[in-house]
């Protein structure tokens, strides 16, 4: 599956129902970022059940502010609504599959319910 930019319309459509969307945040002057983007693409192309977005944070700079994005690439697992991680920094390629692996055996009820 391709990655999908996300726009700040789109965010509620795509991250709160079920399932897992991963976003990668980015910029087009960051290094890393460019560094990341295969790495991200390889994994998207992996897991077709999950949902790849990158938001342009020069483009959509309400979205950055709204997650306190204060470093770039940053990367957030959303699953059943609900966002369950967010870290700065470039991951490599086995972090980002045990990331997917860790969000899969979520509990979700447990979530929701410390969330509550």
């Amino acid at each position: 599956m391709a990655t999908k930019a996300l726009t700040t319309a789109e965010l509620h459509e795509i991250t709160s129902g079920d399932g897992i969307v991963l976003i990668d945040f980015w910029a087009e002057w960051c290094g890393p970022c460019h560094r990341f983007a295969p790495v991200y693409e390889r994994v998207s192309e992996k897991h077709t059940d999950i949902t790849f977005a990158k938001v342009d944070t020069e483009a959509e700079p309400e979205l950055s502010m709204r997650f306190r994005i204060n470093s770039i690439p940053t990367i957030m697992a959303v699953r059943d609504g609900v966002i369950v991680f967010q870290q700065a920094g470039a991951l490599p390629e086995r972090m980002v599959e045990e990331l997917i692996a860790k969000v899969r055996e979520l509990d979700m009820e447990d979530v929701k319910a410390r969330a509550a």
